[in-house]
């Protein structure tokens, strides 16, 4: 038997796109031949964005949820989640750097490993992306190795495949809201021993990249990573059931 796929999709201020991203999902789901179910979550965007996504609705696949304030996209996800049902769990990012058409190959992949996650660095994968997003991504990978010891070459890729019973495991455990989402989940899915593989995937980042805003963002995303680190070593957090 074919397992039911949730495909759960964070969105903050996409109105421009979130129709198109929509469509292209579902045209991909469709010709997979299996149930599935597509979940939006709108972390409060002040444009047009649930708007828009609901007028999707009249297809019986889709579900749009959310809530006025912007929190950030892991608790989009992990709110998303508790709507969900399907044995395999998908996030997928909604501004279409990565086209909805990869997901089968993720799906295949989580019928064999626990986790599948996207790697801009994996050497089938083809990126087109600004050079200081690359050189901050790979500091990014290194300081996030030195300080949890999770030895993925990408956390921050916006595809990844689970299977449900990690999720039901690991996200309880989560303190994280916003950028280190992705890190604290892997790390603490690695220390309950999930096995993590990571795909190739084909993305384009749309955008201009700008030195200021991505510093910042770092910078952000260290300070959350200390915390991760704190406890993960110090307080043995991820350890307990």
């Amino acid at each position: 038997m074919v397992p039911k796929l949730s495909v759960i999709v964070p969105a903050h201020n996409e109105e421009e796109q979130i129709v198109q991203f929509l469509q292209d999902t579902l045209s991909s789901l469709d010709a997979l031949g299996f149930d599935y179910e597509v979940v939006v979550v709108d972390d409060g965007s002040t444009d047009r964005t649930r708007e828009r996504a609901n007028s999707a609705t009249n297809n019986p696949h889709v579900k749009v949820v959310g809530y006025d304030d912007n929190v950030g996209k892991g608790f989009a996800l992990k709110y998303g989640f508790e709507h969900t049902s399907g044995d395999i769990v998908v996030f997928i990012d909604s501004d279409r750097d990565i086209l909805p058409k990869q997901i089968m190959r993720y799906i295949g992949g989580a019928e064999q490993a626990d986790i599948v996650i996207a790697s801009k660095w994996h050497p089938k994968s083809h990126v087109e992306m600004p050079l200081i997003r690359g050189f901050l991504s790979h500091g990014f990978h290194l300081m996030v190795m030195f300080l949890t010891g999770l030895r993925v070459s990408d956390t921050q890729s916006g595809m990844k495949a689970f299977r449900r019973e990690v999720l039901e495991r690991v996200l309880p455990r989560l303190a994280m809201k916003r950028f280190a989402f992705d890190v604290e989940l892997l790390t603490a899915a690695n220390l309950k021993g999930f096995r993590i593989v990571e795909y190739p995937i084909d993305i384009k980042m749309s955008g201009a990249a700008k030195l200021g805003p991505l510093v910042k963002m770092l910078w952000s995303m260290f300070i959350e990573i200390l915390g991760i680190t704190y406890r993960l070593r110090v307080l043995k957090w991820y350890d307990r059931e």
